[in-house]
């Protein structure tokens, strides 16, 4: 990867999109475990089925009772298990519904396809999987939903020095990987901070996800009626002034550590960012979503239910499939990562309430 970078100047948006998805070097193009034990993290959909469980739960019922056209399309599903457990628990739930419905997965990396595949496959009439919107014939109607979906996008870092804004860019010097801070000139970041107000203080980091704006913009071309939910960690504007988020969030996850040199290990770990909550909702609505609500994600599924799903028992064992699965729930609205994640609501022509 680094001949590849080498007499160039990349902004770190680049390097992340070298990185996380070139074709031969990217992390999320290579065929190895990413996700659980073996990879180097854990998503919240990845603990058991509950989560999507749980969410089925509030998809059927948007379905059944707002008449939501039964079709679930959702963004980057990495290994296939949030649909599963969708899946199995719409069809035990309204199998009307489920036999009319279809869920797509739009997944970009030809590994996690194949891993989806595998995976889906007892649904396989039912479930279509394609590698980007251009695949969408018609215009979507239905839900639309993604989990730790943008918390990898490519951003670019800008950091205020005397008053002055800069980008920074990273080259290739003596075979290493090394930053260099030069003054803005990049006008859609400048553009990006007048239209969302970013005010910095000096010696203040901070990641601008262009990305991620013109994602909104291209998806919102593909739907026509949708209700779209964003699950993911990140922070609102006024948290984003706290001290401790001065030197931004870009950060790596390798073999489950912490890297907070993002040119480490490069192809070889996950790179992510805190999303920008404010900035989802700031493009949403110029894309003509109407906001619905932010939750924290422990809030939203108790509020979903997910005590619903406790099993009763009385069995001892710490380790029976009865207290494995509870312990989980437990996890999922007690943990300290289950509240850092939020869940964000947002609808395009529709006007539904999540709960009631």
């Amino acid at each position: 990867m680094l001949e590849k970078m080498r007499n160039k100047r990349l902004s770190y948006a680049q390097y992340m999109e070298l990185a996380l998805y070139d074709e031969q070097y990217g992390y999320y193009m290579r065929k190895k475990e990413k996700i659980g034990r073996e990879g180097d993290f854990i998503t919240t959909s990845n603990v058991g089925h509950i989560i999507g469980h749980v969410f089925a739960d509030v998809f059927v019922r948007l379905i059944e009772t707002y008449h939501v056209p039964p079709l679930i399309c959702e963004i980057g599903g990495g290994t296939g298990r949030f649909a599963y457990a969708v899946l199995e628990q719409w069809k035990r739930q309204s199998s009307k519904t489920f036999s009319q419905g279809q869920y797509i997965m739009i997944e970009a990396s030809p590994y996690h396809r194949e891993k989806q595949a595998e995976t889906l496959a007892p649904f396989i009439d039912y479930v279509r999987i394609i590698s980007s919107f251009a695949e969408l014939s018609d215009s979507f109607s239905g839900i639309v939903f993604s989990n730790e979906l943008f918390d990898a996008f490519p951003v670019h870092v800008i950091e205020k020095r005397e008053g002055h804004i800069y980008e920074c860019f990273i080259e290739v010097e003596n075979d290493q990987l090394v930053e260099k801070c030069v003054p803005l000139e990049n006008e859609q970041i400048a553009q990006y901070i007048v239209e969302r107000n970013i005010q910095l203080v000096d010696g203040q980091r901070f990641e601008i996800p262009l990305a991620m704006k013109k994602f909104i913009f291209q998806l919102n071309q593909v739907i026509d009626k949708a209700i779209i939910f964003t699950v993911d960690y990140g922070y609102t504007d006024e948290e984003w002034k706290h001290p401790a988020r001065k030197r931004g969030s870009l950060r790596g996850y390798y073999r489950h550590q912490l890297i907070d040199n993002a040119l480490r290990y490069p192809g070889e770990m996950d790179l992510t960012t805190h999303i920008q909550w404010d900035a989802l909702r700031f493009y949403g609505e110029q894309a003509g979503w109407t906001y619905t609500h932010l939750w924290r994600q422990d809030e939203f599924l108790l509020q979903a239910g997910i005590l619903n799903h406790l099993m009763a028992h009385h069995d001892p064992n710490p380790f029976s499939e009865q207290q494995r699965h509870n312990r989980a729930i437990r996890s999922l609205v007690m943990s300290d990562i289950a509240r850092a994640f939020h869940v964000m609501v947002q609808q395009k022509n529709m006007n539904i309430p999540i709960f009631t």
